[in-house]
């Protein structure tokens, strides 16, 4: 296969090798690229950028840094007006070293580009989305290394609930939130513990590896921008530094909006100090607003929530909408519905909670109770196909058929809802890695295993996960009340309004579809 080439710019290898104790995600990242004959380039712009560092023995320290790599250099550039037009003003010297780095991805020179510097994520998002999608962050990239090359490794946590006494204090997944609240102990013990507050525990062989806490307050406790008057607070937002390449902080927050929707809340708040740009990029994304600061300096995101049906403006683009009424979505015309049907294997692959939690219901372990166990770790999600269909557009809606499985009661059923971001087509394994990366549960053989080529490209449509429809609705059903007027689809089909209302009537997500 292809050797893989990643470029990184320097607030990540710096990072890497100073002398402060090493971050583990940094030193993961080198240690799979090592592993996995993954090269790693620095651009020679990085010279640019180190040169103006004032202070001289810092210089010298980083530009010894940087010779440790291999060096991108000699990448032809057009003219500064063609790279604005691209990428946007270049009005400071760093700038124009950050625009190089997008340039040389964007050309084919690099697979990926590593960075931690969200003004470079947001260029390369404004330029093209497809781009955006090869801009990694350190975790973004350890993740894709793992999925690529040790799919093995991987394992799906539950996000469990417990009170919070039921938590070792002591746990180092706490030790942050001491350094950045001195209070911290204090609080802990005399709000969470003795009031014993709700929390959402995710653990990976007996590790704590992620944390929710949260509580129910009323406007007059909240002081919130928006009036509630039923509103959930996210005390504490935590994930384990080891942990941050499994994307838990997506399946975390994916369990507070779930739960906060079906739960008829009007508002989801939480504070964060301004230093967690990564957190604050993807509440963002999912419709948070800024709404102000506290006392402790922490800024206020807010999320106001809806039981009412989407409705759009003649202009809204229709992904726009679920994106950042999440996970509400546009359910009627004129957002196009779409039966998806999707092998056991892939089914599984894609929706690993529920290739769980049918086992369980088989053998007759499942948990009737309202409260259920859904674990999986992203929202955003990416599914693989031949479908020659054209129609498919951001914002249509996406109704997974799993086929026929031996032993899942869910078989020849139509399990889970989704809302297309994108579409693309790839026509090589380079093509699918590229494009997959951010999101993709496949191995890299996997991939190959699709044989995407010039001739028969494959279909590589990005989407959000709304839902699962809670029981699925099995063949017999989907025949009997008209959704289906044959034998199952082999290929994705457009659904006409008619024939997707009975499924759209299963739909108990919390909001009017």
């Amino acid at each position: 296969m292809t050797e893989r080439k990643l470029l990184i710019d320097t607030n990540v290898f710096i990072g890497l090798e100073d002398q402060r104790e090493v971050a583990p995600e940094f030193a993961e990242l080198l240690q799979l690229c090592n592993q996995h004959n993954i090269h790693v380039f620095v651009h020679d712009a990085a010279f640019e950028d180190i040169a103006r560092d004032t202070n001289i023995a810092r210089r010298s320290v980083s530009l010894s840094k940087v010779r440790k790599f291999e060096l991108l250099k000699n990448v032809s550039r057009p003219p500064r007006a063609k790279l604005e037009q691209q990428f946007g003003l270049m009005p400071k010297p760093n700038d124009v070293v950050d625009v190089a780095l997008l340039h040389a991805l964007d050309i084919g020179a690099v697979d990926f580009l590593v960075t931690e510097d969200q003004g470079i994520h947001g260029r390369a998002l404004r330029a093209t989305p497809p781009l955006a999608d090869r801009v990694l962050t350190v975790v973004d990239a350890v993740a894709w290394l793992r999925a690529s090359f040790e799919p093995t490794r991987v394992i799906l946590p539950f996000v469990e609930e417990m009170p919070a006494h039921s938590l070792d204090q002591t746990d180092d997944i706490f030790d942050s939130l001491r350094q950045g609240y001195p209070n911290f102990d204090q609080w802990w013990r005399n709000k969470c513990v003795r009031e014993h507050r709700p929390c959402w525990a995710v653990t990976i062989n007996n590790d704590l590896a992620g944390l929710v806490v949260r509580k129910e307050e009323t406007h007059a406790e909240a002081k919130t921008k928006h009036p509630g008057p039923k509103i959930l607070k996210v005390c504490t937002f935590k994930v384990k530094p080891k942990y941050r390449g499994e994307k838990l902080g997506e399946l975390l927050l994916k369990q507070v909006l779930w739960f906060a929707q079906k739960n008829a809340f009007d508002l989801v708040y939480l504070t964060t100090f301004s230093d967690q740009k990564v957190l604050i990029a993807v509440l963002l994304y999912y419709g948070f607003e800024k709404t102000g600061v506290n006392e402790l300096g922490e800024e206020i995101y807010e999320k106001p929530l809806s039981r009412d049906r989407v409705r759009p403006g003649p202009e809204d683009n229709l992904f726009d909408l679920a994106r950042t009424n999440y996970p509400r979505f546009v359910g009627r015309p004129p957002a196009d519905a779409f039966i998806v049907p999707i092998r056991s294997e892939y089914h599984d692959i894609l929706f690993p909670e529920l290739a769980k939690r049918i086992q369980e219901d088989l053998f007759g372990l499942h948990n009737s109770s309202r409260e259920r166990r859904t674990p999986g770790n992203t929202i955003r999600k990416v599914y693989l196909c031949r479908a020659p269909t054209s129609r498919l557009k951001p914002g249509s809606i996406l109704l997974f058929y799993r086929s026929r499985s031996q032993g899942y009661l869910a078989s020849q059923s139509v399990t889970s809802v989704g809302v297309v971001e994108t579409v693309n087509t790839a026509s090589s394994v380079d093509d699918l890695v590229r494009i997959t990366a951010k999101r993709s549960v496949y191995s890299e053989e996997q991939l190959a295993e699709f044989r995407a080529r010039d001739a028969h490209p494959v279909k590589v449509i990005d989407f959000l996960l709304i839902g699962h429809l809670d029981p699925p609705m099995k063949l017999v059903d989907l025949n009997r009340e008209g959704v289906f007027t044959g034998h199952p689809p082999q290929s994705i089909c457009y659904l006409p309004a008619p024939r997707f209302r009975p499924v759209q009537a299963r739909m108990s997500f919390g909001f009017e579809v």
